[in-house]
């Protein structure tokens, strides 16, 4: 095999390889951008349930003071 034919057979596997990491490299792009968008829905459900959460204590404490002024 001739030295011009190695070099391209190794070029074509470059290509080859180069093809695969950048298909990879798209399909990792895609992921993130979903584990992106993810997060940022599971970061405002938290702050739903923390608004919530500030509201239900609110709620008990009305409550145990109406109990308190009951029993004084």
């Amino acid at each position: 095999m001739s030295a011009l034919l190695k070099l391209q057979e190794k070029i074509e596997q470059l290509k080859v390889g180069y093809e695969a990491l950048r298909s990879e490299n798209e399909k990792l792009k895609a992921e993130l951008s979903n584990v992106s968008v993810s997060q940022g829905d599971k970061d405002a459900q938290i702050e739903a349930f923390q608004r919530e959460l500030t509201e239900k204590d609110k709620e008990i404490e009305k409550i145990i003071a109406q109990v308190e002024a009951l029993l004084a």
